[in-house]
């Protein structure tokens, strides 16, 4: 089923075709449905706060008022962002009787104020620690393809995923420390969009890893999440780039270890859609980088995200380590182990690798990848420890890349109707936000054909 975006929602809602209490009542009526995916997507459903606001936000919009073309719209939130007199728990249940927030973090707010509604606050991966969404105290919410198997959505932000692309609200917020808002859209057939980090603030939301997390939206298109970025970064005023032609844009298809281990689905799919891109003008060249092979050296005693999520759990841990999830708990644990000289040098790789790669993508408009090798791999394999730990690893292998390098990176949908879900990915340079979405909504129409 095809779901309507947020610029047709707000186009209905500017000619009296529909009204907010209709999209919410819409959207909890499918978070409700026992055949649905619902009581695995949010850990809290907010349904009577979201019908208040969208009363108030069709009073507004009668009364000449409303703060946006979009007030009144529905979308969720994942459970790591704060809000005020909620207790935001970060997937997990060793944060359950912890204080509420005293405040809602601040792009949430920035949204509001725009006049979105919350619906709730979707599943994700136990503190975000994995790129699977595998939640072993809210369940696992399985990905559109292929229902009756059991699909894993990905990770973290899996209940983000699976509740857009069924329709429980137009967007979902996920946060992306090595692809956590690409790999569930990739997984689960929408678009998912990571901001250079230093973009939206970090303020008010369960924190990873504070060098590499990076907050945004999963929606059903690229000018949907353009949107929400532009809110949750504060850029008032904003308008959306011109989309340039796709005939001359050069795209670098990266080679290394990010092409390697495609199976047979995402690569018919990846090489199908760089033919379709060609085919509409769009300059395809092959690029070697080969200073991407010293990313897994430079991660090699842990990375960021194990010394930093270390730093920030170790006292819960201490009083709470029990009701963490074990698989979770041993990765964050591995921080441990890391020294300060260990953390040093890991910042002076990460520096170095930036500088040497920067001069190698300048020329082009983005650099394309697949955003997983892997189709979505059925729940059941993961159960199994060391298959856990290589398809999480594997999931996580080409999206982290933009993590690492400190860059924008967007993946989108390039499979056909009714085939596996296969992500599109594009990467942009440290701030070039506004200029990867525009190349990628021009490349989205292209291969929508």
């Amino acid at each position: 089923m095809t779901f309507p975006t947020i610029a047709q929602a707000a186009e209905a809602l500017a000619t009296g075709r529909t009204s907010s209490s209709a999209l919410v009542e819409d959207a909890l009526a499918r978070i409700a449905d026992p055949a649905g995916e619902g009581a695995r997507a949010f850990i809290a459903v907010q349904a009577e706060a979201a019908r208040e606001g969208a009363r108030a936000m069709d009073a507004l919009r009668a009364a000449g008022r409303a703060p946006s073309p979009w007030a009144g719209i529905p979308i969720s939130i994942k459970d790591l962002y704060d809000q005020a007199g909620v207790v935001t728990r970060g997937g997990s249940a060793a944060l359950d009787g912890a204080a509420p927030a005293a405040a809602t973090a601040v792009s949430v707010a920035r949204l509001e104020r725009a006049g979105f509604v919350v619906l709730g606050r979707t599943n994700m991966t136990e503190f975000a620690f994995s790129g699977l969404g595998v939640n072993p105290h809210y369940g696992t919410p399985r990905s559109p393809w292929d229902r009756a198997t059991g699909r894993l959505p990905g990770g973290s932000s899996s209940g983000a995923a699976v509740a857009t692309a069924e329709g429980m609200g137009f967007a979902g917020l996920g946060s992306d420390t090595g692809g956590s808002c690409r790999i569930p859209a990739a997984l689960c057939g929408i678009v998912g969009w990571k901001p250079t980090a230093r973009r939206v603030p970090l303020t008010g939301t369960l924190p990873l890893s504070f060098t590499l997390d990076s907050l945004g939206p999963l929606a059903r298109s690229v000018a949907c999440c353009a949107l929400l970025d532009a809110v949750m970064a504060g850029e008032e005023g904003w308008t959306p780039a011109p989309l340039p032609p796709v005939a001359g844009l050069r795209l670098g298809v990266l080679g290394g270890y990010v092409a390697e281990g495609w199976d047979a689905t995402v690569g018919a799919a990846f090489e199908r859609a760089l033919s379709r891109l060609s085919a509409a003008g769009a300059r395809i060249e092959r690029l070697e980088v080969p200073e991407l092979a010293d990313i897994p050296a430079a991660n090699a005693a842990g990375g960021f995200a194990a010394s930093e999520a270390f730093a920030w759990h170790r006292a819960l841990i201490a009083r709470r380590g029990e009701a963490y999830d074990p698989r979770i708990l041993m990765r964050i644990q591995r921080g441990a182990k890391m020294s300060a000289a260990d953390y040093i040098e890991l910042t002076q790789a990460r520096a170095r690798i930036i500088a040497a790669i920067a001069p190698r993508t300048a020329p082009f408009d983005a650099v394309v990848m697949p955003t997983c090798p892997l189709v979505p791999p059925a729940i059941a394999e993961v159960e199994d420890e060391a298959e856990y730990g290589r398809i999480n690893l594997t999931l996580l292998r080409n999206p982290s890349v933009a993590n690492f390098l400190d860059r924008c990176a967007i993946a989108l949908p390039c499979h056909r109707a009714g085939e596996a879900p296969v992500g599109f990915m594009l990467m942009g340079e440290a701030m070039g936000d506004a200029r990867l979405l525009a190349v990628a909504q021009a490349v989205e129409a292209a291969l929508a054909g």
